[in-house]
């Protein structure tokens, strides 16, 4: 081969081996679809979310650095000083107006969600001029973020409580609720679109999760090593995590751990081993996956009957719990059908409800798949019903004793609460994944 075509075909290999890491796209890079759904969910779901709530009007209080959990999901993640934003659902629908500092008015007229922008007088101040259009405008009941069950609805300080409702006239000071209704019956639906977008999420996750069982080399790869890896997917991708990084994934070959950090731990032949793992995209949702593995002895090429049996009596249960998932139904519906099949093939009991909401956070706002433990007395949030666009993360349990504690399998899956049932986001696992020695 002469220089030249030396030097070209180095050139050459040394572009296509560099294309990958510099031109590839990395996944939910493109432009965030959050402002134009936020539009849509306010538009399209929060007027139904008043009137399920029974409220005519909610108001909620922005700021700088101490913000409302509620902040990103109704326009004032970029307020400085004081600004309320109010929504009033009236005859002729919904109609929201914020009343806002010079600073911010421009640029919340731009990005256009509410119907009105108030430029507050310096000299009234904010509180006064809500309050001031509240008295005259409001006659109902008057939602403000204030709640004893539901953390996002909770983000009103007592200084602002006691400030802004000394301007509102004693009729409406007497129609005062807690917005947790309203929150709740909101946020706990999502759209088709944030359906789908958390529908990609979950195969990127499962598909991580994957990838990391397959770089496990037995009696050397560490339970923290793949949970590095895992880690290290999230930062090149520019992507979230689905709860505390530190806790995120769980990776555990040993007895139970419940919600923790990976440790040290070698993993080694014989071994079931759990990965829960989520991530957040575009920094607005999240998913929260799990999935199970079993290391192969040198001599093994399937896993021993007993791990075997397990795995299906848990993977039985998720799908006994999936199938009791449709509208109509209570968290509590969910978990018993579930816990009878765990009885009937004597699993010992597990704590943990069969699943949770999934969405904004791992514990999202919605119903608790909930309520029959052992033990356990019912909640509400067990007993709330299913409503379409309703997300979950839930798990089919089987639990039994092992050298040092307890081991648990809990298949976990994602699934959203359609007209009629319930549709898994990606398809379930369902055979263990298997590791054999290299």
């Amino acid at each position: 081969m002469s220089t030249v075509l030396l030097s070209l075909f180095l050139i050459i290999l040394a572009i296509s081996s560099c294309t990958p890491e510099t031109n590839q796209e990395k996944p939910f890079s493109g432009e965030n679809p959050w402002p134009e759904i936020r539009k849509e969910r306010i538009a399209t779901l929060l007027p139904e979310a008043m009137d399920r709530a029974g409220v005519e009007a909610w108001t909620i209080i922005c700021r700088s650095n101490n913000n409302d959990p509620m902040a990103r999901h109704i326009g004032c993640e970029n307020a400085v000083s004081p600004a309320i934003f109010v929504f009033h659902k009236n005859t002729d629908g919904l109609f929201s107006i914020a009343f806002s500092p010079a600073g911010e008015a421009t640029a919340l007229r731009e990005v256009a969600i509410h119907d009105s922008v108030a430029v507050v007088d310096y000299g009234v101040g904010a509180y006064a001029q809500a309050a001031e259009w509240l008295n005259a405008n409001v006659s109902g009941t008057l939602a403000l973020n204030f709640s004893e069950n539901i953390t996002v609805a909770d983000g009103l300080s007592h200084t602002q409580f006691e400030q802004f409702t000394s301007h509102l006239s004693s009729d409406l000071r007497r129609n005062i609720v807690s917005s947790e209704e309203v929150v709740y019956e909101w946020l706990s639906v999502k759209t088709p679109a944030e359906v789908e977008i958390m529908r990609e999420a979950a195969a990127l996750t499962a598909k991580w999760e994957e990838e990391a069982y397959s770089r496990i080399i037995p009696n050397q790869t560490t339970d923290r090593d793949v949970a590095q890896w895992l880690q290290q997917k999230i930062a090149d991708a520019g992507l979230g995590h689905a709860w505390a990084a530190e806790q995120n994934p769980l990776v555990n070959s040993g007895p139970d751990r419940g919600h923790a950090h990976a440790t040290d731990r070698v993993i080694r032949p014989g071994d079931v081993i759990q990965t829960d793992f989520g991530i957040r995209v575009y920094d607005m949702w999240v998913t929260d996956i799990q999935r199970f593995a079993y290391v192969l002895h040198e001599c093994e090429t399937a896993p021993p009957t007993d791990i075997q049996h397990y795995w299906e009596v848990a993977r039985e249960g998720n799908r006994r719990a999936f199938n009791a998932m449709r509208p109509g139904a209570t968290g509590y519906d969910v978990d018993r059908a579930q816990r009878d099949w765990m009885k009937e093939q004597n699993s010992l009991p597990v704590m943990w409800s069969t699943g949770h909401p999934v969405g904004y956070e791992a514990h999202d706002v919605g119903p608790s798949l909930g309520g029959a433990q052992e033990s356990r007395e019912v909640r509400s949030s067990d007993l709330r019903e299913l409503r379409p666009g309703q997300v979950f993360a839930f798990d089919g349990f089987y639990r039994w004793e092992i050298e040092g504690g307890y081991k648990t399998i809990s298949v976990e899956e994602m699934a959203v609460i359609t007209e009629d049932g319930a549709e898994f986001l990606i398809p379930p696992q369902d055979e263990l994944i298997l590791i054999r020695i290299r």
